[in-house]
């Protein structure tokens, strides 16, 4: 007999409806699944005859025959077990036929009927809900992220029987529903740090703060202990929350990842990633054999992006930013596949100034020649550099203000500035479907928005002929000060707001030429 149910699957961020016809016919026993099936859908024809044996349906050899169409998509993932098991039940005549293309089933069965948490749920509902379909079944840890689509009944079940019994009408099928603003609310708890901690260190808070406002890269220059993997850390409690739109991107991709953990619905907290200085340009951009991943800076897409001691990383690996970083996203294309992931993220660096981390110390000798100090600092290419915004030099802490019971601000007062000048931004980007804050202005918006006096044209030309800056530099001095006059309240950008901006890039220049 001939059955069929719906299902999706991802094609790298983009979900898909998938078809599963079943056919279930008196022959020779056999089970097979076609339809460009990876190896977890080959399988799981062995997780889903192991389920169905947990029903109260007696199961007869039979020879059944899946079809997963479109047959020309390559379908991966183990999330259309319930949905063959639902189509093979209907096939042996054990359920009626459900030829409604108004419910779709995801889920991953285990060899006792139960149901497992599966990935991408998020995307899958959106797709699902544009595409007229009303009712989801899928497992229960799922339920909270789904449930974020409205227009779509969301019903959890835990086992292949309950699944079972919602469709024939035997089991009273309720909606999951969840409560967004109670969501965000609960969110908004403090952070387990503060920038309070970080004692000293005034004119490196202020320029994380500015970062913070307009979205600018960032990078720390400093000798070790001097509190700059600290500060990065902190960075994440004076950023401004996310928005719903934000909240739902940032979970789309970390839920393609399979990064939502069960009974969490949206990602409410911008991201931070921190890989190690080991990591592969796959694992950092994106990529795998056969089937491709995002990578982290796709994880930290709304977030920040923290390279601790970046000299160490290899440069093949930094170089692979560049593209990001200018066009906030990122294209990976394979021999059968072309697949674009968001990376709109801020990226913090932290390196010392030479090995020993003493280049330039009063106080300790360097013991780097200077050949080491330049190898080791040539391994930051200009390019790579002209795209960070802010370069600053994080000191050594004296001992009295180690020993300082007055502490310094926190992040709550950081943040009320940070998140006014992010609203200046909002408001002057209203309707704009690609710029959002002044990191992310082009051409266009700079001449639009950053228009100069006569005075400020000078300051910036004597500045950019001084230092021997790019023309990328330029653009990037131009975003900072409009950041700085937003966080002042100043219309237009002013010469005191163009010359703290142009401090911010005097480091890449002493330091790279020694």
């Amino acid at each position: 007999m001939y059955a069929k149910t719906l299902s999706a699957s991802l094609y790298g961020m983009t979900a898909f409806p998938v078809e599963i016809e079943t056919s279930v016919e008196l022959s020779l026993p056999a089970f097979q699944i076609v339809g460009l099936p990876d190896s977890s859908v080959k399988e799981s024809k062995e997780r889903v005859m192991a389920a169905l044996r947990t029903t109260p349906y007696n199961i007869p050899p039979r020879r059944i025959t899946v079809n997963l169409a479109p047959a020309d998509v390559r379908k991966e993932g183990s999330a259309f077990d319930l949905a063959i098991a639902i189509g093979v039940l209907q096939g042996l005549n054990c359920i009626e036929p459900l030829f409604s293309t108004k419910v779709a089933m995801l889920g991953e069965l285990a060899f006792d009927g139960s149901l497992r948490l599966s990935r991408g749920v998020l995307p899958i509902a959106m797709m699902l809900r544009k595409r007229g379909v009303t009712r989801l079944l899928l497992p229960s840890q799922n339920a909270e992220e789904a449930a974020v689509v409205e227009g779509l009944d969301i019903i959890p079940v835990s086992t292949l029987n309950e699944a079972v019994e919602v469709l024939i009408g035997k089991r009273t099928a309720n909606a999951h529903s969840v409560n967004i603003e109670a969501v965000f609310q609960k969110s908004n708890a403090h952070h387990n740090v503060d920038m309070r901690d970080v004692r000293g260190q005034t004119g490196v808070k202020r320029a994380l703060e500015v970062a913070a406002a307009g979205g600018h890269n960032l990078i720390m220059i400093g000798p070790p202990g001097s509190g700059k993997t600290m500060l990065a850390k902190r960075l994440a409690t004076i950023l401004p929350p996310l928005s719903i739109q934000e909240a739902l991107e940032t979970t789309t991709v970390h839920s393609v990842a399979g990064l939502i953990p069960a009974g969490q619905s949206l990602v409410t907290r911008r991201p931070f990633r921190s890989p190690h200085h080991t990591i592969s340009e796959a694992a950092l951009v994106g990529g795998g054999v056969g089937t491709i991943r995002a990578g982290e800076i796709s994880l930290a897409h709304h977030g920040v992006l923290f390279l601790d001691e970046v000299p160490e990383f290899q440069r093949n690996v930094l170089e692979v930013l560049r593209q990001p970083l200018e066009e906030k996203k990122i294209r990976l294309s394979r021999t059968k596949m072309n697949v674009e992931f968001p990376a709109n993220f801020m990226m913090v660096c932290s390196m010392n100034p030479c090995p020993c981390g003493h280049y330039g110390s009063s106080v300790h000798a360097c013991t780097c020649s200077p050949i080491e100090t330049q190898r080791y600092m040539s391994k930051i290419s200009g390019p790579l550099l002209d795209r960070i915004d802010i370069h600053i030099d994080v000191p050594a802490v004296r001992t009295e203000e180690l020993q300082s019971v007055v502490q310094g601000e926190g992040s709550e007062e950081m943040r009320k500035r940070v998140v006014h000048a992010r609203d200046v931004q909002i408001s002057r980007f209203e309707g704009s479907k690609v710029v959002f804050k002044n990191a992310d202005m082009n051409v266009k918006d700079l001449e639009q928005w950053c228009k100069l006096d006569e005075a400020s044209s000078l300051l910036l030309r004597n500045a950019m002929d001084r230092l021997g800056l790019s023309a990328r530099a330029y653009d990037r001095i131009l975003k900072v000060g409009r950041t700085i006059a937003d966080m002042e309240g100043s219309v237009n950008i002013e010469s005191a707001h163009l010359a703290e901006a142009i401090q911010y890039r005097s480091l890449d220049r002493s330091f790279w030429n020694g």
